[in-house]
């Protein structure tokens, strides 16, 4: 490692370029920084903020010349770890680049495209577009907790709405350090902006360039053109989407960090109009059927298709209800801070001996608040095991009805109904509220709870058998099991609540050797963060991409070594 003096000069270049307040080396400072949402920490040497993307290329420049790790991060909102440092035993000096201040969006070809800058957010994206009554990719889910465009990208992240598959493109601009260690612009943008990093970055964060200067004849893709396809073929022996998959990792797309991303052009999309479905059953045949025909013989795919068991709808009704109501009183756009404010309490109180503290007073608040959830879907909590959400387009929405009406007439295991617009709208965010509520759990069950072990699974697309059984040596040592997920997709979010005193990575190891069996793939599509195994595909990508081993290192359980080395 490096001597102090030469740390510190590393620092005050940093300082330089971007002032004094945008570099952080105090703990207290760098926490939100160096903690994944859900899992990793570690230290680091500073966390630096830029202003512009000139001063990214500069503090870049800045940290090959001092060989230093480079960390990306846009929102760390991720849930593997994937933008964060993992434990102390880096080979280098680790920054942490946060893109926060980044946050441009420029609108091209009429609403049809945009160009989304470093921390640009799903949340704000959406506003965006309203105007032209389009969407970005994703406009559930990760839009909530202030998610960035270019994070989805960088680990292809799937989303809730089917027809639209990973979040993918082929058009980029982005940094990286070359075979010989040397830091290259490269510009796959479709935009002419110059020769020189410094006119490139400039004109395109200034929006300095003529409608002339954008490239529509390029035969690469702004989104995944395939997965409309993919998605349907529902006896394909395989997964539909899942982060390994090579035909969509390509520069940008699955990067995870391994390249700094300066811009992205993305396809937008136009907003349908749709009508909600709720649907309850006490088997899994039911929702088979009903998934296949919605794949197999729809006209067109469904919007969205989200699956809630039981034991996640009661755990995310009462630990994810300060969450639920937050955003129905305030929008998503203040949950980042309101995040950003938690984790300034937790901070403090952990230093006084009080960690979880600041979960136990929400939770406790929480109880005085009202029932949040509509009266029907309490209804089917009490009758059914098994929940489903399904977001129609308005023109198949009479099709969909007539075939469940038929359906449940003759299988009494289950029934569903249509839901106003109230009931569609929280149905949804009730799914969302799930996600984060076993964290909540855990926080304040600290003297139960070993912690967490978080499962992202792509299940075979003509699985039948997509409920999971565990050996009973393994479920007596769970407290509760949380299953939801994108059920259309067959992608699923298996949250296991681990009793104290229990191995949480023994128990995570011994759930891959029965996903291995199951077919399954892993991560589907959280990416692999320091949580997952790099399998050979996504190993080699960001091999190709970062020759040095230069960002984001070891993710994956890959080596922190410079040059790739073994230790």
């Amino acid at each position: 490692m490096q001597a102090h003096s030469d740390l510190q000069q590393t620092i005050d270049k940093l300082i330089n370029i971007v002032g004094k307040a945008h570099v952080l080396s105090d703990d207290n400072d760098t926490r939100l920084y160096r903690q994944g949402r859900r899992y990793g920490s570690g230290r680091v040497l500073a966390v630096v903020v830029p202003g512009s993307l000139l001063e990214q290329w500069q503090v870049l420049q800045t940290a090959v010349e001092a060989d230093c790790i480079v960390i990306m991060q846009a929102a760390n909102t991720g849930l593997t770890g994937g933008s964060t440092p993992f434990g102390d035993d880096y080979d280098r000096p680790v920054l942490v680049l946060s893109t926060r201040r980044l946050a441009g969006i420029q609108v091209i070809n009429e609403g049809q495209q945009v160009i989304c800058l470093p921390g640009a957010t799903l949340d704000r994206l959406e506003k965006e577009l309203a105007v032209f009554n389009r969407e970005p990719h994703s406009v559930i889910g990760s839009s909530c907790i202030g998610a960035s465009v270019l994070g989805g990208i960088c680990n292809n992240s799937g989303g809730a709405l089917v027809r639209r598959g990973p979040a993918y493109t082929e058009l980029a601009l982005y940094a990286r350090v070359n075979e010989v260690g040397q830091l290259e612009l490269v510009n796959h943008l479709g935009v002419n902006l110059g020769r020189t990093p410094e006119e490139i970055l400039s004109k395109l964060e200034n929006g300095h360039y003529q409608l002339s200067d954008i490239e529509n004849n390029s035969s690469c893709c702004a989104s995944d053109q395939r997965y409309a396809h993919d998605v349907k073929q529902i006896d394909e022996n395989s997964p539909a989407r899942f982060n390994a998959d090579p035909s969509r990792l390509f520069e940008a797309s699955g990067s995870a960090g391994k390249i700094c991303v300066f811009a992205v052009r993305l396809d937008t999309f136009e907003k349908i109009p749709s009508q909600v479905f709720y649907v309850g059953t006490n088997t899994q045949q039911d929702l088979t059927a009903i998934r296949r025909f919605l794949l197999k013989d729809l006209p067109r795919l469904p919007i969205a298709g989200e699956y809630i068991h039981r034991v996640a709808y009661d755990i995310g009704a009462e630990y994810g209800k300060d969450t639920f109501m937050f955003i129905e009183k305030f929008g998503t756009a203040r949950v980042p801070a309101a995040f950003a404010m938690k984790d300034k309490v937790d901070g403090y109180l952990e230093k006084i001996h009080m960690k979880g503290w600041s979960d136990k007073f929400l939770q406790l608040m929480t109880r005085f608040l009202p029932h949040h959830l509509p009266k029907r879907m309490t209804e089917f909590r009490d009758l059914y095991e098994h929940h489903l959400i399904l977001r129609i387009e308005n023109q198949d929405v009479e099709r969909v009805q007539h075939f469940l009406a038929q359906y449940f007439a003759a299988n009494t295991t289950g029934s569903y109904f249509l839901c106003n617009e109230e009931e569609g709208r929280k149905a949804f965010l009730h799914r969302f509220a799930v996600a984060g509520a076993a964290i909540r759990y855990r926080d304040t069950h600290r003297s139960e709870v070993e912690d967490i072990v978080a499962l992202d699974i792509a299940l075979r697309r003509n699985d039948h058998e997509w409920v999971e059984t565990l050996p009973n040596t393994m479920d007596k040592l769970i407290i509760h099991k949380l299953y939801y997920g994108h059920f259309l997709c067959h992608v699923f979010h298996q949250d296991y609540i681990v009793k104290k005193g229990v191995d949480p990575l023994e128990i995570e190891h011994q759930m891959w050797h029965l996903l291995d069996h199951r077919g399954a793939e892993y991560p589907a599509e959280h990416n692999v963060g320091h949580l997952y195994i790099a399998k050979p595909a996504l190993k080699n990508h960001y091999q190709i991409l970062d020759p040095t081993n230069s960002f984001n290192v070891g993710i994956g359980h890959t080596t922190k070594l410079k040059n790739w080395k073994s230790s």
